[in-house]
């Protein structure tokens, strides 16, 4: 038998070593080790009720499984890149451990099912912990919210000074994103839940398996519809990197304006001195480098996503050994988001801002000139005249290079002799915000609401 390969009978010639090399998986496959003995656990103890095994057949094979599981996780395990993949490593050492028994282990089986099994548990075990990074997120976005309902700052369209807003408010957007990202996880916990365990190789098999006795030993949600759909469908992996794309997207932004924000010019920020780093040529330096690599690795995850897309795009049915590709790319994705969402967290509760320079920017840019425009509205002009009128305003107190706050009322006079004294009273920025209260505003009620019902969410 050509290398003594599980799969050797077939062949008379030795693999080359170059393809030993080129297909070899198990350099990287052997993260999967957990679900891969879970997965045989749960297979014997099924093929154990269905009168395939006896019960001391699968009780030997589950105890000999776990003594596999504490010789990989106390480092004594050899894995051996001839034997493939870890499937073959371990069944290989199980083998060795409970003898000829060991061979039965793969009854109506195929490394087809037991890989998509594997990869399914260990993608979302990876969701879950997303999901849970995600709430600390959340929860941290929602803190700072709360300890800022009165901090006041420019709100910006176009990155120009627009309207002001509260920091909380602004905070609260970021919030309300990662919320939505949490949404999508669960969903793809709950489509990525379903156990391929059963299908075999492509077809089936001539066993009495019980799908949904191996699904529920797993913890598993369901089981697969169409055994040529369960080994070739990799969408949970594509819609989970997807996913975590999306949360790359969000953070990307809320670290492009620490990146502003930490800016003298801006100066709205403090960056927490753990969360940054210095020059090796200016003392004065202290850069955002965590987030502008957080932003960088932004890419690195679209990177992951498009090659596993790419790699699947073209696939016949069903299984095929591009799929090999499916793996290296989540890993990384993975390992990106997570890391990305935790240090998110933990640099944002140690964020510290600067109210005085956000109050100083609301002076620049003439914030309060849609304020204006809707005081006279309320004088009885219609909203495209009293538009114009503002304008003009504006125009005028930027030649002077003042503030429309600052104009005399007679200054104001010149362009309305609706203005009277009580437009100082709307010209205020605190007044500005208290004055909005339609749902989902800055307005100080409803960032109550958002608040409390955010609160309200984690707790539960």
């Amino acid at each position: 038998m050509a290398d003594n390969k599980l799969w050797g009978g077939r062949f008379a010639a030795k693999t080359a070593q170059s393809v030993e090399d080129y297909t070899e998986s198990v350099s990287y496959d052997q993260n999967l080790y957990r679900e891969d003995i879970s997965g045989s656990q749960a297979h014997a103890k099924m093929l154990a009720e269905q009168g395939v095994l006896t019960a001391e057949e699968a009780e030997t094979l589950v105890k000999g499984l776990d003594q596999v599981l504490e010789e990989i996780e106390s480092g004594k395990f050899e894995w051996k890149k001839e034997m493939e993949d870890l499937h073959m490593n371990i069944e290989s050492r199980l083998t060795e451990i409970v003898g000829p028994v060991g061979g039965k282990l793969h009854t109506g089986r195929s490394r087809n099912d037991q890989v998509a099994t594997d990869f399914r548990l260990h993608v979302l075990r990876s969701l879950d912990a997303w999901k849970t990074a995600l709430e600390k997120l959340i929860a941290s976005f929602t803190a700072k919210a709360d300890a800022n309902r009165d901090v006041l700052l420019p709100g910006y369209t176009h990155l120009q000074p627009a309207q002001p807003v509260s920091l909380a408010h602004h905070m609260l957007a970021y919030a309300w994103m990662f919320k939505r990202d949490h949404s999508r996880v669960v969903d793809c916990i709950r489509r990525a839940n379903v156990s391929p365990l059963g299908a075999a190789a492509l077809a089936g098999t001539t066993y009495p398996l019980n799908p949904a006795a191996s699904a529920k030993y797993l913890g598993m949600e369901g089981t697969f519809r169409n055994s040529l759909d369960a080994v070739s469908d990799r969408d949970f992996v594509m819609e989970a990197m997807f996913a975590g794309s999306l949360i790359m997207i969000h953070l990307s932004r809320i670290c492009e304006e620490m990146i502003i924000w930490a800016n003298p010019c801006f100066g709205f920020i403090k960056l927490p001195d753990e969360f940054s780093t210095g020059s090796s040529i200016m003392p004065q330096k202290k850069n955002p480098d965590v987030c502008e690599l957080m932003r960088g690795k932004t890419g690195r995850v679209y990177g992951d996503l498009f090659s596993l897309m790419t790699t699947c795009k073209g696939l016949p049915l069903a299984y095929n050994r591009d799929m090999q590709e499916d793996k290296e790319p989540f890993f990384d994705c993975d390992k990106t988001v997570h890391a990305s969402v935790v240090i998110m967290a933990d640099m944002m509760d140690a964020m510290g801002f600067n109210p005085d320079n956000m109050e100083a920017a609301l002076k620049k840019g003439f914030l309060n000139a849609t304020e204006l425009a809707d005081y006279l509205v309320g004088k009885g002009i219609p909203f495209r005249e009293a538009h114009h009128i503002t304008g003009s305003a504006v125009a005028g107190a930027e030649a002077v290079s003042r503030g429309l706050e600052d104009m005399s009322l007679e200054e104001l006079k010149e362009f309305s002799d609706k203005i009277e004294e009580d437009v100082y009273e709307v010209l205020s920025y605190e007044a500005a915000v208290k004055r909005r209260v339609s749902p989902g505003s800055t307005g100080p009620e409803s960032v109550d609401a958002q608040i409390s019902e955010l609160k309200a969410w984690l707790d539960s």
